[in-house]
Parts: C-alpha cells; structure tokens; sequence
C-alpha cells in the first residue's frame, strides 16, 4: 500500500518536473510569461492618461491688465497649461480649433482689473474642443480650479463668503488624480488574468495536438493530478510575474502601497489560481491551440478591460453590462488589488470580494475536473 502511494506520489512529482522542463526549454512561452507582462505595464502605465499635461492655451485679453497677465501667467506657470500666444479677435476661435493645435481658448473682458476693484465680478471664458468631450471637460475643471485658486489667494476670502458657508473640498487616497495611481494597480489584474489564463488554456490543448494526452490518459495519473500538474508551474510562475509587476509599479511609476504586503500576496495567489483554473476550463471546451487562444483573448481581454472598472466605472453603465460584469473575475480582484495598495484595507473590508474570487476558483476547477472525466470514459 504504501508503495502504491509512493509510486503515486514519485509519478506526480515526476510530471510537474517534467512541466517545469518543458516550459523552461521553450524560449516562447518564456518570452510571452515574463515579457509580455513587462511590455504591457510599461505600454499601459505610460500610454493611458486621464489628467491634462501641458495642454496648449491661446489667450483673448481685452483687457490687458496687470490683473489679467497675472492670471495668465499663473495659468502659464501650472505644468497642466502651455500659453502658446494671444489672438485679438473672437471669430478667430474656430479656426484654432479647427486647425488641431489648441485645446482651450481664455477669453477675458474689458476692464477687468477695473470691475474686480469695484467689486464686481468680471468673467473669464473658458473655451474648449468638445469634439473629444472627456478632454474638454478635464480641460476646463483644471483651469477653472486653477482660477478660482488665484480669486481666493488674491482676495483671502473663499468664494462662499457671501454665503456664510465655506466648502472645503478634500480628496483621499489619491489627492493629485494621477491616472497612474488608478490604471496601474488595475494593470495587475488585466495581465494576470490574460496570461495566466492564456498559458494554461494553450498548456494543455497542445497535449492534445501533439498526441501526448493519450500517454496522460492510460497514465496512473489521475485528471485531478493531471490539471494539478499543468497548473502548478504556471502558478509559481505567474506569482513571479506578481513581485514583477508590483516592482514596476513602486519604482517605475512611483504608485504608492499603503497595505499589507502579505495581504497582497496572499490575494494575488487566489486570483491567480481563478485565472489558472479558468484556463483549464477552456482548454477542456477546446480541441486545439488556435480556438483556446483565441477563446482566452477574445472571450476575456475585452471583458476584462471594458466591464471590470479598470477603465470606465461599473456603476455609469447600463444595468445589464452590471450584471454581466460580476462575472467578470478581474472586477473583484481589481477592488482588491486598489484598496490593499491605495487605502490599506484589511481582509475584514475585502471579505466579500475574497469569497467570489474562492467559489469562481472552485467552480471552474469542479467544471474543469467534470469535463475532463467525460474525455476519460
């Protein structure tokens, strides 16, 4: 009996080496695991921007006042706005925009610093392309905030004083809206969940290719140790592209980590074995490498990326893209991943998102397991 286990064991053991080689002997795969995860953080993290930089300005100042060259050099001094020049007549406005080269247009009145002496309050005009609407909206919140900042250092007062109220605005956890701070700690779980996913989907359909799954099949090994074997190498190696890409985003993009490192850790092993077990998943429901791969990127990247929250907030969308989209496993791990790294949440915050990583993870392998004795019999 107890040799029975141990020829078992020694044939298990044996199998994941063998995983282990074979892996390591295919320059691809190894380009693909641990490259492509680099080239998509760095592509991701420096590509994807949701804050104004050095968006181009043109003034009309019908004033031209010291009041007014104050403001616009304030304006000028942000690293949000460049003031590329000055026009002197309104028709011109479309024409800039029309051309391409502008993002905003500041129109001051005449008598400016005049109406502001007296009391009064002269208007600024902030003009912007709406043909892009998210950028003319972020344009025109940043330079608005950055006049209003100018009123109330120039005067003392807040804005509200007429009011008797005072509204004092505050911003937690990211407080300079750097987009990083938001795509970044998403990035983790869009790379994880691609290339975990993809890797073992193709692992095992390429057995199948090869002829070797019959060999698997009369082995002694059972399917369970069967999709134990192809899983585990991926495992550890997916965790090292874990430590990979929490590197990259503390040194490269300076995203700050205020959680528990091994809160994290821990976390990203669950997602990872959800993604591993969603891999094999598709592997038993295809019969080649082509359709697994095209299965993994097809059925998941646009998922992940469009109803997980990494890019557009779940709660705007339509009720049924809801829905769908909490079937979506990179959407629990994305608020996961965000809270441990920019609110330090504890597990006690993350319990719920924690147990639907679990019961997907289970699930998947049940499925899994179950369609693969089907191919047995």
């Amino acid at each position: 009996m107890n040799n029975r286990i141990q020829n078992k064991i020694a044939a298990f053991v044996g199998f994941v080496v063998k995983e282990f080689k074979q892996i390591y002997r295919d320059k691809r795969t190894l380009v693909v695991l641990f490259g492509m995860p680099i080239i998509q953080m760095l592509l991701f993290g420096f590509a994807i921007r949701n804050e104004v930089e050095n968006a181009n300005i043109m003034v009309l100042d019908a004033s031209q006042d010291q009041v007014t060259q104050e403001l616009i050099n304030k304006i000028d001094a942000s690293n949000y706005f460049t003031v590329v020049g000055e026009i002197q007549r309104y028709d011109k406005i479309d024409d800039l925009f029309q051309k391409g080269n502008i993002d905003e247009v500041l129109v001051f009145e005449a008598d400016f610093a005049r109406k502001l002496q007296r009391g009064e309050r002269p208007s600024v005009n902030v003009i912007t392309d709406a043909s892009n609407p998210n950028l003319a909206q972020l344009i025109q919140q940043y330079s608005t905030s950055i006049i209003v900042d100018w009123q109330q250092r120039r005067s003392g007062l807040p804005n509200e004083q007429n009011s008797g109220v005072v509204a004092n605005a505050n911003m937690l956890f990211n407080p300079q809206l750097k987009s990083v701070n938001l795509f970044v700690p998403g990035l983790i779980a869009v790379i994880l969940m691609l290339i975990s996913a993809l890797m073992t989907s193709i692992s095992i359909t390429r057995e199948k290719e090869m002829g070797n799954m019959e060999i698997l099949l009369v082995s002694p090994l059972r399917p369970a140790q069967i999709i134990i074997g192809k899983v585990l190498p991926y495992l550890v190696l997916a965790f090292v592209n874990v430590l990979t890409v929490l590197a990259l985003a503390e040194w490269v993009f300076a995203v700050p980590f205020r959680g528990s490192y091994g809160l994290f850790m821990v976390e990203s092993l669950l997602f990872i074995f959800t993604a591993l077990a969603l891999g094999v998943f598709i592997s038993t429901k295809a019969n080649d490498q082509q359709t697994a791969m095209m299965v993994a990127l097809a059925g998941l990247l646009l998922p992940t990326v469009l109803l997980s929250g990494f890019i557009f907030p779940i709660s705007s969308m339509p009720w049924p893209l809801q829905w769908i989209s909490n079937l979506i496993p990179a959407r629990w791990f994305l608020v996961i991943v965000r809270s441990i790294m920019l609110k330090d949440s504890s597990l006690l915050l993350l319990w719920k998102e924690t147990l639907i990583l679990l019961v997907m993870t289970l699930g998947f392998i049940v499925l899994s397991v179950k369609n693969f004795k089907v191919r047995l019999e």
